[in-house]
């Protein structure tokens, strides 16, 4: 019998809504392929995707409903499966500008995926300044659970110039079950699981009827009259609407080094005190308070490691959602960074976190199934009292290639939770840091000052360092730039 979603998958299915869709998405940056002769187009991005969905299954699947909807849908072949209704062709009036990119990025992340069919799309975006070209993916939160399905941006990606070979693809579709057949599969997974499916049941009645329950897990708008009152309190909580505005932040991996060497921490501590900063200085561009006592509650998902293995069996396991509490009202840059890094430090002290070193060699890693899987976790834990979501993925610090193409830039698309009016996706990747910042369009015009903010958060971090830089680094060893950071 075919796989049957899980709850949690029926879940993002069955509360998106025109202003809420749940896909993840990324936006690849790349150069010409390095060999002057090779060409990159269309076709070159429909034949890579069409030599290697085998190894995705899950894209050539769409949802299938169980008659009168009494347990949970299944995953089937999708018999008229047309990969170029999935990859697409778009392109900018040469020399396409960056500005005009995201522009295009903010409509197609607005769109929701077609139900009828598997529940992703990739676009080729030709027309860029300097011959470059960009591929934009996304993927619903139901396709990704890092279980039997990784993104699909995990398999185009090589880490050499020359192209992996691939097996010859032999699949054919199966034929959809029968009503009868898909009311048997229920009935046996009564007999074999019966707490799942009750589970699945009461997922699909609550959503069909409306209840609260089915909302609460996605942060909806029943929530404790203190989480509504810090709501009221904060730009970050807005009235969804269904249209985006996306923007991007590229910065340089050996600052957040340097932060690291001279103040202590991680990484991703220094990544937390950036974002930190950044919204402290937006909110004070708006005249919002920032009194010493302001803080900002972000759903940041953490990878760990499984309680009975070192190294777990699916990488859907080792990902759980983690809250920090940004301390906007801190005017010391450097101290905000320490209260966040204490933070962090108390899951760290554990034992059961995961090094980005770690991270880097799970399946072959690429940052797109992490953050996809980040959002996700992040989506189902979500309440009302948080106000923003941080997905931050360590990547390899050597280049990537599509079909022999170098990829310059990678920036990560989170999607909005219900109320919420910005998401900060970012990943390190190839000596660089990349922001991508995802916003309600009619709530958050000036997300462009919110980018130079985050810019000049960084800035002010770094600043913090001079002087000492030289006293510092004496008698350490340089970082070795193969590795990832924490």
């Amino acid at each position: 019998m075919p796989d049957r979603l899980s709850s949690l998958d029926l879940t993002f299915l069955r509360t998106e809504s025109p202003a809420t869709p749940m896909h993840t998405g990324t936006v690849d940056i790349f150069e010409p392929p390095v060999h002057g002769d090779d060409e990159f187009d269309y076709e070159s991005l429909v034949a890579l995707i069409r030599d290697r969905i085998a190894f995705v299954p899950r894209y050539r699947q769409r949802v299938q409903q169980i008659p009168g909807r009494f347990a949970g849908p299944v995953w089937v072949d999708d018999e008229e499966f047309d990969i170029t209704f999935h990859v697409r062709r778009s392109a900018l009036p040469r020399p396409g500008t960056h500005a005009q990119l995201l522009e295009l990025v903010a409509r197609i992340m607005s769109r929701r995926l077609d139900r009828a069919r598997p529940l992703w799309e990739m676009y080729l975006v030709e027309g860029l300044q300097g011959d470059r070209f960009a591929i934009i993916s996304k993927s619903h939160q139901a396709l990704v659970d890092g279980n039997s399905t990784v993104d699909i941006g995990q398999v185009v990606l090589d880490s050499t110039a020359q192209p992996n070979d691939t097996p010859v693809d032999t699949w054919q579709p199966d034929h959809p079950p029968s009503a009868l057949e898909l009311i048997a599969g229920v009935v046996a997974d009564a007999t074999k699981h019966p707490t799942a499916v009750l589970e699945l049941a009461r997922a699909e009645m609550a959503s069909l009827t409306g209840s609260t329950s089915v909302r609460e897990v996605l942060g909806g708008v029943v929530g404790s009259l203190a989480a509504q009152r810090h709501a009221q309190e904060s730009s970050l909580h807005v009235k969804t609407s269904g249209q985006r505005r996306f923007t991007t932040v590229q910065t340089d991996l050996e600052d957040y080094r340097t932060v690291r060497a001279m103040h202590g921490g991680t990484v991703n501590d220094v990544v937390l005190a950036v974002v930190a900063g950044a919204v402290r200085a937006w909110m004070m561009t708006r005249g919002e308070g920032v009194g010493p006592t302001r803080s900002v509650r972000a759903v940041v998902p953490v990878s760990i490691r499984d309680d009975d293995d070192d190294e777990p069996t699916s990488l859907g396991s080792r990902v759980i959602a983690s809250a920090v509490t940004l301390p906007v009202g801190e005017n010391s840059p450097v101290m905000r960074l320490h209260q966040i890094s204490y933070q962090t430090k108390v899951h760290k002290d554990t034992g059961r976190a995961v090094s980005a070193r770690s991270l880097v060699g799970i399946a072959g890693f690429a940052p797109t199934t992490l953050h996809a899987l980040a959002a996700r976790v992040a989506t189902a834990t979500v309440r009302p009292i948080d106000d923003v979501v941080i997905t931050n993925v360590p990547g390899p610090q050597f280049p990537l290639y599509a079909q022999g193409a170098p990829m310059l830039a990678s920036y990560p698309v989170v999607p909005l939770m219900p109320g919420q009016g910005l998401s900060v996706g970012v990943t390190s990747y190839d000596g660089k840091v990349f922001y991508g910042l995802n916003a309600d369009r009619t709530a958050m015009p000036d997300l462009a000052v919110f980018a130079q903010c985050v810019t000049d958060a960084l800035d002010e971090l770094v600043d913090t360092t001079k002087g000492s830089r030289s006293r510092a680094s004496r008698g350490r060893k340089k970082p070795r730039a193969k590795k990832a950071d924490t």
